[in-house]
């Protein structure tokens, strides 16, 4: 009887242990910024001039949403081609891809915005309408005149910062493609080819699969990312939440009602896509 107290004692201290560490992995700056956006809400509902400005400004809030989804799918396709030009073994599209992916990652994003938006697509409007002149003088009237008749004024400052974030964004994108690429081992690659797949259909059916399935957690995280950054675009005065907020703060001088409400905002949007993403990385390692 005397040797029972010994042998329980080891659980309970196992127990002890294993309690703390829970209470230590709890997330308590998860619980701390919904306590604050529930503060913030409240404050808004509850004070007319937050109400304000949270409804003026909530009108800017498709146009994050929509210029983030239509960017993110372009940057997408622009990220996985770059990543495939990263690994082709043809020296002249790796160095095309490489010279994409180093030129964008060694510009700010601001400054690439401007560029794309006021000097690049300028620029690829007029070679679209020098090919409209070469193409008439060639007796292809029709087609000619298509490339003749776009101007700046056609392309809106929407569709060029959508063009800005995701020329910038695809090449940070080539880079995640071509890690979740080149983690997939050779022996996929060489059991397809024995197979007898082509290169192609041995990258699109098996190993293009399997590295976007790696990757998406990453890709992921990247969208949150955009959704902040989609805040950039307001300088060339697209209507997003961030340029509407600034109009308002501008003509009533309410700036700290607008920019709280602001910020509680995007708070709000990139908690929610965070907490997804986790989601579905937990949802891939239980399938692991």
């Amino acid at each position: 009887m005397a040797e029972q107290p010994q042998a329980i004692k080891p659980v309970i201290e196992i127990d002890d242990l294993s309690s703390k560490k829970r209470f230590r992995d709890l997330p308590f700056w998860f619980f701390a910024l919904i306590l604050i956006a529930i503060f913030v809400f409240i404050v808004i509902s509850s004070n007319e001039d937050y109400n304000n400005a949270f409804m003026f400004i909530k009108a800017g809030l498709i146009i994050t949403i929509k210029t983030t989804l239509i960017a993110f799918s372009i940057a997408t396709l622009f990220g996985l081609l770059a990543g495939l030009g990263r690994i082709s073994k043809n020296v002249i599209i790796n160095n095309l891809a490489r010279l994409y992916v180093e030129l964008i990652r060694g510009i700010p994003i601001l400054v690439l915005i401007f560029f794309i938006a006021l000097v690049g697509v300028p620029v690829l409007v007029g070679g679209m309408n020098n090919l409209g002149f070469w193409l008439t003088e060639r007796g292809l009237g029709f087609l000619g005149g298509i490339f003749t008749k776009i101007t700046n004024q056609n392309i809106s400052m929407n569709s060029r910062a959508i063009i800005s974030l995701a020329v910038t964004y695809g090449a940070y994108l080539a880079e995640i493609f071509r890690a979740g690429i080149q983690s997939i081992s050779k022996g996929q690659m060489e059991a397809a080819r024995s197979l007898g797949m082509s290169y192609s259909q041995a990258m699109r059916y098996v190993i293009l699969p399997q590295a976007v399935r790696n990757v998406l957690p990453a890709l992921g995280n990247d969208f949150v990312a955009m959704v902040k950054d989609s805040s950039l675009v307001s300088v060339l005065a697209v209507r997003d939440i961030t340029q509407v907020a600034r109009l308002y703060a501008g003509s009533t001088f309410r700036f700290r009602e607008a920019y709280v409400t602001l910020s509680v905002m995007y708070l709000t949007m990139t908690v929610v896509l965070s907490l997804l993403v986790q989601l579905l990385e937990r949802r891939l390692r239980s399938h692991e």
